[in-house]
């Protein structure tokens, strides 16, 4: 077996050029790996297109390449948290397509399962289906890209609108383990969007904050079999690079 780990988070999105497609796991800033995002950051790559369920905040995660202009289009579920994404999309500057979050799921994971297109009730009777959901504005409150009609069709008495699959040329995802074969088991909440952003993408780059050895995984544990995986890094726990953030943090009063 070929031992897919790279040296460092810089080595590992070397190739990532500009006008790439990105999957990119993460739920809010739950399981979104930091070091990937911030070393393609670095890197300078532009042009990028994401399927993401959200695009980070302002200052974390997605939120750093889309403040510098990184982000050419992007498809996601969740939006509200991130001003300047609100900000770009209503002056024109990024192409939006709102997916359902179900929907997005499923096109991530249809695309590594190698399905092209599948049906589903989700959207039937709306934009989503009939088209017409803006895309792109122009900057002067006017649509300047919208989105096309899909085929509709009728199954046991119902509708369903067909969905094409989705299958990046690279994904990023956040793991709490990773042997060095590529194995992936992720922690709680951070499953997510990771295992099927790992499973879609091309060429798939796995960030885990702790590395083990081939065997030392339990077989049953393993969420995402390393023949999705391609390269593998070690971003320590504890580490500037593996640092995590609250979305939003609620405490008590106290009485």
């Amino acid at each position: 077996m070929i031992d897919k780990v790279v040296s460092s988070a810089e080595r590992a999105v070397a190739d990532i050029h500009d006008g790439a497609s990105l999957a990119v796991g993460g739920f809010g800033l739950c399981g979104i790996p930091v070091a990937l995002i911030d070393a393609l950051h670095r890197q300078g790559t532009r042009e990028l297109e994401t399927v993401s369920n959200n695009c980070g905040v302002d200052d974390w995660g997605l939120g750093i390449l889309l403040s510098d202009g990184r982000i050419r289009r992007t498809v996601s579920s969740y939006v509200g948290e991130n001003k300047e994404f609100a900000r770009q999309f209503l002056a024109g500057e990024l192409e939006v397509v709102l997916t359902p979050q179900g929907t997005l799921a499923e096109k991530l994971r249809a695309g590594g399962a190698g399905i092209p297109a599948f049906y589903t009730a989700a959207g039937v009777g709306t934009q989503v289906a009939e088209g017409g959901l803006p895309q792109k504005y122009d900057g002067t409150g006017g649509v300047a890209l919208a989105s096309s009609p899909k085929e509709v069709r009728s199954f046991g008495g119902a509708d369903y609108v067909l969905e094409e699959s989705l299958t990046p040329d690279f994904a990023l995802v956040h793991a709490l383990k990773g042997d060095r074969h590529g194995n992936l088991v992720f922690h709680a909440t951070a499953m997510n969007f990771n295992p099927l952003c790992a499973m879609a993408g091309r060429i798939t780059i796995a960030e885990v904050e702790e590395l083990v050895e081939p065997g030392e995984l339990d077989p049953e544990h393993i969420h995402v079999p390393g023949i999705f995986v391609q390269r593998v890094v070690h971003v320590p726990a504890g580490t500037p690079q593996a640092r995590k953030r609250i979305e939003k943090r609620t405490v008590r009063v106290e009485d």
